[in-house]
This record gives C-alpha cells, sequence and structure tokens, in this order.
C-alpha cells in the first residue's frame, strides 16, 4: 500500500495509527474485539426476553408492558442517543466511545436485578438503550477504516455475528440462570463482566486514521455536518428502500427474539432451561453462521453485479416466509423448533450488507453518522415497533384465544412484515450500482 498523504503537525499519529493496522493480525484482532462488544450487546438486550415470563409473574405485568420493555420505551432511548454519540464518534476518538459504552450498558443491566417494581426496571432499560447507543456506530467506522471496500461487508457480516452469539449466549444463560438462580441473579451475574472488558478496549485497542482503507488521510478538519449526511443519503433512493427493508427485516427478527420464548412457554408448555439451550442454537449458532455467510456470499458475487448486496437478503426474506407460517401452525413444540432454524439462519443476511452498503454510499468522515441514521430507521420500526405491536396484538387478541392470543398476534405480523421486507430489498437493487458510482470520496 502507498505511503498515506500526511501534514507535518500529525506525520508522527499518522505514521503510529498506520503501523497499528500494517499487519491482518492487528486487523483481525480488532474486528473480533469488537465483535466481542457486540455480542455482549445483545447477551443483555435478549436477556431479558428469555426472562420476561418470570418478570411478568414476579412484577404483575401485561404483554404490553413486556413488549415497551424490550421495544419501544428501550428504542426511544437507544436511538435518540445513537445520532449525537455518532456526531461524536465522527470527530472524536471511537475506541474510548465504544469503551465507555460498553462498561454503562452492563453496569445498568447488572443494577437490572435490583429492581423493585416495574418503573425501576423500566428506567434501568433505558440506561441500557443509551449505553448500547454509543457501541454500534463506531464500531462500524473502526471497521470500515481497517477493512478495504472490497472485504467490507464479509468484515461487517463478521462484526454482526455478535447479534447471534449475543442471542445464543443471552438464552442460554438466561435460561439456566433463571430456573436455579432466579431472574435477579441472571441480570447481575450476565452484567457484571461487560465493566471488564470495558477496560479491555481501553488498554488494547488502537484508533485508526480515516480513512486508511481507501489508501487516504481525512483531514481533521472535516466533518460534514448532520443534515449534509441526512441530504446525501436521502438523495439516494437505493438508501431509502435499503433502510426501510432492513426496519421492516428487523420488525420481524426482534418480535421474533423477543416473543418466541413465551409463545414456546405458553403454547407448548417448555422449561426455560430446555427451551434457552434450543434457542442458543436455532437464533444463536445457526444465525452467526448465516449472517457472516451472507456477507461472504454478497463478496463473492458483488463483483459481477454490485445488486448482489440487495438481492442477497430479498432472497433469503422470501424463504424465510413460508417456514415462519409454519412455526405458529404445527402443534409439536419440537417440530416448531425445527422449523425455526431456516429462518433463524437467514434473518439477519441482510445486516452486514445493508452497512457495508451504506458506508459505501457516504465519505469516510460521514460513516459512523450514516450508521447511526440506518440504526435509528431499522430500530425505530424494528425495535421500537416490533415487540411492542406484537404485544398489543396478544392483549387485544386474548379474550378470543386465551394462552394461544400470542400464537396468534406472531402469526398475523410476522411473516407478511417479512415479505414486505423483501420487496423493498428488491427494489432499492434498482438504483443501487447509479449510486454507489455517485458515492462522494
Amino acid at each position: 500500500m502507498s505511503d498515506i498523504p500526511e501534514t507535518a503537525t500529525t506525520s508522527e499519529s499518522t505514521a503510529s495509527n498506520k503501523q497499528n493496522y500494517a499487519t491482518k493480525r492487528a486487523r483481525n484482532y480488532a474486528l473480533v474485539l469488537l465483535t466481542v462488544v457486540y455480542s455482549f450487546n445483545f447477551i443483555d438486550r435478549q436477556l431479558l426476553s428469555i426472562l420476561q415470563e418470570a418478570i411478568k409473574a414476579d412484577l404483575d405485568l401485561s404483554d404490553s408492558q413486556l413488549g415497551l420493555l424490550t421495544g419501544f420505551a428501550f428504542a426511544m432511548f437507544y436511538v435518540t442517543a445513537g445520532i449525537p454519540i455518532a456526531r461524536w464518534a465522527d470527530r472524536s476518538n471511537r475506541r474510548n466511545i465504544v469503551a465507555m459504552s460498553v462498561g454503562l450498558w452492563s453496569f445498568m443491566t447488572a443494577l437490572s436485578g435490583a429492581v423493585g417494581n416495574y418503573t425501576h426496571l423500566l428506567l434501568a432499560r433505558i440506561g441500557v438503550g443509551i449505553g448500547e447507543a454509543g457501541g454500534s456506530p463506531p464500531s462500524h467506522s473502526i471497521i470500515s477504516d481497517i477493512f478495504p471496500v472490497e472485504k467490507r461487508a464479509s468484515a461487517m457480516s463478521f462484526y454482526s455475528t455478535g447479534v447471534n452469539i449475543g442471542i445464543m449466549f443471552g438464552f442460554i444463560l438466561g435460561g439456566w440462570l433463571n430456573e436455579f438462580f432466579g431472574w435477579r441473579v441472571a441480570f447481575v451475574v450476565v452484567g457484571a463482566p461487560g465493566i471488564l472488558l470495558a477496560i479491555l478496549v481501553r488498554m488494547t485497542l488502537a484508533e485508526p486514521i480515516r480513512g486508511l482503507s481507501e489508501n487516504k488521510k481525512v483531514a481533521d478538519t472535516e466533518s460534514p455536518s448532520f443534515m449534509a449526511v441526512i441530504s446525501l443519503l436521502w438523495s439516494r433512493l437505493s438508501f431509502r428502500h435499503l433502510a426501510f427493508a432492513s426496519a421492516l427485516n428487523a420488525f420481524a427478527g426482534y418480535s421474533t427474539s423477543s416473543w418466541t420464548a413465551s409463545f414456546m412457554i405458553r403454547s407448548h408448555g417448555m422449561t426455560t432451561g430446555e427451551l434457552g439451550t434450543w434457542l442458543a442454537m436455532t437464533m444463536g449458532l445457526a444465525g452467526a453462521v448465516g449472517v457472516l455467510c451472507g456477507g461472504l456470499l454478497a463478496d463473492r458475487l458483488a463483483p459481477r453485479d454490485k445488486r448482489w448486496y440487495a438481492w442477497l437478503p430479498a432472497i433469503t426474506g422470501l424463504i424465510c416466509v413460508p417456514f415462519m407460517v409454519s412455526v405458529y401452525l404445527v402443534d409439536g413444540a419440537y417440530t416448531a423448533l425445527m422449523l425455526s432454524i431456516v429462518p433463524g439462519v437467514l434473518f439477519n443476511v441482510y445486516l452486514g450488507n445493508a452497512i457495508a452498503t451504506t458506508h459505501s454510499l457516504v465519505g469516510a468522515r460521514m460513516r459512523a453518522t450514516a450508521s447511526a441514521i440506518l440504526f435509528l430507521v431499522l430500530n425505530m420500526i424494528g425495535l421500537g415497533l416490533g415487540p411492542f405491536s406484537v404485544g398489543l396484538l396478544s392483549d387485544f387478541l386474548e379474550p378470543s384465544f386465551g394462552l394461544d392470543s400470542l400464537r396468534q398476534a406472531m402469526l398475523y405480523l410476522v411473516p407478511v412484515i417479512m415479505f414486505w421486507s423483501a420487496c423493498h430489498f428488491y427494489m432499492a437493487s434498482k438504483t443501487l450500482r447509479e449510486d454507489l458510482l455517485n458515492a462522494p470520496d
């Protein structure tokens, strides 16, 4: 790689930062560490899903209240805090922001085990949301700076396996800790190690220079305004469809990950320990394989046609739909769990592709903000409306269907939303090549 242009005042720090990521080993260490951070993000977030039936009984809550905890209330603060933190990350040290964020959300997760009522738990989850808002946008920006564009979807997909790794350990740890020690202990045990992870990030992760992977130095004074980033992304029709498609996919994914445990407990009588293990495999391990292979496959196909970054999630979304319908129609618990493997593998194929494509549409100092904007749309619709809508519809259907009201709510909503998502990924592909060619430096 040729030397990156430097000024006299910044040459020493630039050379140092180049050296930090001069080797494949250093880049891979950063990617693995950030993926571990993202895994803790979803362990802490997913924990509530496997514990919510025990919490519901202990605190006497409705499904709508549970939906607020796992969805809208969390998402509101998650996305609201995400924009200013992302703007900060586009101007400042991203490593430090990630370290502070993981420390905050881990502390608030542990604190959730000490709550005395619904209001206290809601406030604790809001704290988790604010902390987690500072995790992904800075991490995305770091990854895009240390991996070249032709490997970016693969790197982002590897990072995105943190979703499924977190789901896997959240279900396993939450399920068995709840069964043996109760839901309060589960929150403390899962939250505390994240504080140590925050120290590890601060001490061992180097901050890369901007534009490193494109072999260019981005001046420290360059920082496009928030409205400039919004304007650029809005002017790209492919991004509008991509963001909405991602949000709808997330609606289906978050609804499923938030409510499947409750559905299996109510409609099939499973215990949290056994169920947590099953869901860890079907949503966690299988999902990690799917999201990683999705990015690798897209990067392999993209040299032939960049539209594969949108075509691939469109195809996998359509494949999910009949299996999702079947999960809620069959009678046997294990049949339902086996059928859920296919959606479990394919749910998050879109994620690495969507993040990498968004970064390719903007400049180097826009990436953290662009990620935050993508996640704003994704989480307001997906995380904010998904679990809450299912819970609200379940409460509405309860007089007619009793314990099976949740089954019916998921059947009516989730497959339809997934099909809708696939349609928008296809529409994004129509202008994607042109928009990528017109992307700023």
